[in-house]
């Protein structure tokens, strides 16, 4: 298959959505024990387009996400000890415990970081490519984001000036079914919003977001068509979350008859019984072996790492005494 990964990229894809998913399950209970602050937005169920979608890009191109954006982080390469410290407020966190959750960057692998608005890392990625342009340099960039992002005017905007441009960027468009708690129909008159791209005259296309085949491999024809100078692509990864919006959603909108279909089609289960057919089921439960004693190690050393100290500096002369 064109632009297909290799048995060993499949291993690696993996084993890195096996790690998402123990980090969001392990934060889920953390937040129950009220151990984390703030609201945090779990990835569960659509490790697969994050993961296989940064997996099909280079080390050095750039890549935004979105405040659910775990995935996508252990997608580009980041250390699973530094995340979960950054999220826990540990000074060893790739902020140093400033960012949060929903703030991770990286420059050294391109991660340029998540965002808490919705839609804004659009904008941004459509940036990062027109500086790749003028640069001329060997680089794509890629914004991940949710339906509800599509539905922003920023979103038009970006792929409005990223088509007339030809700028080496890919919208990856992880359309989970939900917009906080509405389903994505009642969001948009249309059901497919890769259509959407006609309209800025680029490449659109659907692609199954719990495939990593798939998704690796749309990724990685966008990225070879936007090194070649042939401009931006949008690609809808359909997939769907199954957890609610965040940690302090009270749920009971999504039924289980809804949910059964997409739990059946779990993208670790399909990618498991893919990476059987090739390395036997043996290899691929040690993959997950291995996988969990690193997640777990992780953790024990990101919450014993130090809290950050702040410093507050009084300017001299700045106050007059009265």
């Amino acid at each position: 298959m064109q632009n297909a990964p290799s048995i060993e990229e499949q291993m690696e894809i993996h084993r890195r959505m096996i790690l998402t998913r123990r980090l969001e399950e392990i934060l889920g209970g953390l937040a129950k024990d009220g151990k984390t602050r703030g609201p945090l937005h779990r990835c569960d169920g659509q490790e697969a387009v994050g993961v296989a979608g940064c997996m099909a890009l280079r080390a050095n191109d750039y890549v935004c996400t979105t405040h659910r954006g775990h995935h996508v982080y252990v997608g580009k390469g980041m250390d699973p000890r530094r995340i979960v410290a950054e999220i826990m407020g540990r000074e060893t966190g790739y902020c140093r415990g400033r960012g949060g959750h929903m703030l991770l960057g990286d420059a050294s692998t391109g991660m340029i970081g998540g965002n808490a608005i919705v839609g804004a890392g659009i904008p941004a990625a459509a940036g990062m490519a027109l500086s790749i342009q003028v640069m001329k340099e060997d680089r794509v960039a890629m914004a991940v984001f949710g339906d509800g992002a599509a539905q922003t005017g920023i979103a038009h905007e970006a792929m409005n000036m990223a088509g007339l441009w030809k700028l080496p960027v890919i919208f990856l468009l992880e359309n989970n079914q939900y917009g906080l708690t509405v389903r994505q129909e009642v969001q948009s008159p249309v059901e497919d919003l890769f259509i959407r791209a006609a309209g800025y005259g680029m490449p659109g296309l659907k692609v199954d977001g719990n495939d990593v085949v798939a998704v690796y491999q749309a990724v990685a024809e966008a990225a070879a068509r936007a090194r070649r100078n042939d401009g931006p692509t949008l690609i809808e990864a359909k997939t769907y979350r199954m957890q609610g919006f965040s940690t302090s959603d009270m749920g009971g909108y999504q039924s289980e008859a809804e949910m059964a279909p997409w739990r059946d089609r779990d993208p670790i289960r399909l990618s498991a019984e893919t990476l059987s057919k090739s390395i036997g089921s043996e290899a691929v439960a040690e993959i997950a072996e291995a996988a969990e004693v690193e997640i777990q190690a992780a953790f024990a050393l990101a919450l014993a790492d130090p809290f950050p100290v702040f410093e507050f500096h009084r300017p001299s002369g700045a106050y007059t005494e009265v």
